[in-house]
């Protein structure tokens, strides 16, 4: 058994986009470009340190995004 944590972060510089666009992007579509390359990282590093191959699970990053959102919309319906 082992463990593997890992962060990732990206810089994206976006211009010119109207507010109301601007929650949706860094919800789903930054992630959507970051992803692959943590997933490729975590995979690389376990393969790398001997262990067998593990792979992170593909994420829909658009169903979590209008997730979040209903989350929010029912919270703010019980308050």
């Amino acid at each position: 058994m082992f463990l593997v944590e890992a962060k990732q972060a990206g810089i994206f510089e976006i211009r010119n986009m109207p507010q109301e666009q601007l929650s949706p992007v860094l919800g789903i579509a930054c992630p959507q470009i970051v992803y692959p390359y943590l997933r490729a990282s975590v995979a690389d590093i376990i393969t790398r340190a001997g262990f067998p191959p593990v792979h992170l699970a593909e994420i829909n990053f658009q169903a979590m995004y209008e997730a979040q959102l209903a989350q929010q919309g029912e919270g703010a319906i019980q308050a």
